[in-house]
């Protein structure tokens, strides 16, 4: 899943920086459109003076998602931490590779809805992956997969045993 999204992200990006450079494109009204920024901050261009504290955040959140996910047993847990790996690895690449240096680089976001920050792929696998890692944790399923209030053989599949 995190490939994946990581390709997906990465072409998109690519994408828009040749597609967009001529300007907007209306592809439903007013509703949703896409406009090419590049963002030095983090989500709603907060932080923008601290790109190489984010960049240095961003690798530690990767380090910590690959730690996490040895123990991985439940296929909710799995997308969730997947696409976040593939969230936070798609804006890790724009910080360490692109303009205007190493560490300092800005993400392309270009996906815009009315009185919304402009964003990109790699936000939105973050916040389904927050929403998946919130359900999971309100449901009392561990990364393992099992109930917290449960025995060991618990899972969160629909249809098998407990």
């Amino acid at each position: 899943m995190a490939a994946v999204g990581l390709v997906v992200d990465q072409l998109t990006k690519q994408w828009a920086l040749s597609a967009l450079e001529g300007g907007d494109r209306q592809l439903l009204g007013d509703w949703f459109s896409l406009h090419l920024v590049f963002n030095p901050g983090a989500a709603f261009s907060l932080g923008t003076e601290f790109t190489v504290a984010l960049t240095c955040l961003a690798i530690v959140a990767v380090v910590v998602v690959l730690f996490l996910s040895r123990r991985l047993g439940s296929r909710l847990w799995a997308l969730g931490l997947g696409l976040l790996l593939a969230g936070v690895s798609g804006n890790l690449v724009d910080r360490v590779f692109r303009d205007p240096s190493p560490f300092r680089g800005h993400v392309v976001d270009f996906l815009r809805l009315p009185n919304w920050p402009v964003f990109n792929f790699a936000d939105v696998f973050i916040n389904v992956a927050a929403g998946l890692i919130i359900l999971q944790s309100f449901r009392g399923i561990a990364l393992d997969g099992r109930r917290d209030t449960d025995g060991p053989t618990a899972s969160d599949e629909p249809g098998e045993a407990a």
